[in-house]
């Protein structure tokens, strides 16, 4: 029973492994997507999406069938239920990089910021592939100190975040009403996925160590937007 179990977990952590490069190539391409003006990376997101939805199904159904035809405890249980929730945690990160790469498409061949927010918004990019790669590192090595790093640089991007929202809620803010709702949802969807971020890199440290570091993302479920 222990090897098919075990066979069972890889299985799991297989395609794991694989929904987090499909969310780490998403988070690229949206980027792309939305500072390049480059509608075959916003299409290829969205196309893709079904795939991390998919992937997430599948996981799921996975570890269901491994609780109630293994009946884990101690840490076997541990794993399985923390996997259930990175792939929920992951299906919601493609989410919110369709939702960039939708924002870009729906504005082509237009921009949808304005041209003096864009090196603000190409940091936030930056730090969100960054980020994306390090999820990738962390799983396969199940590396508790990558995981450590993304919650604590988590400040930086919310740092970013909140300079964004305070120039489009300012006397400086020039553009139009259209860049203003889309400046405000692209810095949430961005920042979003560095919560989310968060919340996988805890469920990494918990699985290896057991101990739930702190840095709780302000909200981890709800919203399609979340």
């Amino acid at each position: 029973m222990r090897v098919i179990f075990n066979e069972g977990l890889k299985a799991v952590a297989d395609n794991l492994d694989l929904m987090a490069r499909n969310v780490r190539d998403a988070i690229r391409l949206s980027g792309e997507a939305l500072l390049n003006q480059d509608l075959d990376a916003a299409q290829t997101v969205i196309d893709n999406d079904a795939n991390i939805d998919d992937l997430s199904a599948k996981i799921l159904d996975q570890c269901v069938e491994l609780l109630a035809r293994q009946n884990p405890v101690a840490t076997d249980l541990r794993v399985v239920v923390a996997t259930m929730r990175l792939a929920t945690t992951f299906e919601r990160m493609g989410d919110l990089a369709r939702h960039i790469a939708e924002a870009a498409r729906r504005t082509y061949p237009n921009s949808p910021i304005p041209e003096n927010l864009t090196g603000t918004f190409t940091q936030m990019q930056q730090f969100l592939d960054i980020t994306g790669g390090r999820i990738v590192d962390m799983l396969v090595d199940r590396d508790t100190s990558i995981a450590d790093q993304i919650i604590r640089d988590d400040d930086k991007l919310d740092e970013l975040h909140r300079q964004i929202m305070q120039y489009a809620d300012g006397p400086d803010w020039k553009g139009t009403n259209e860049q203003l709702i889309n400046v405000v949802l692209i810095g949430r969807f961005m920042e979003r996925l560095g919560d989310h971020a968060v919340s996988a890199a805890r469920r990494v440290v918990f699985v290896v160590s057991g101990f739930d570091p702190s840095k709780t993302p302000t909200r981890d479920e709800g919203t399609d937007i979340d």
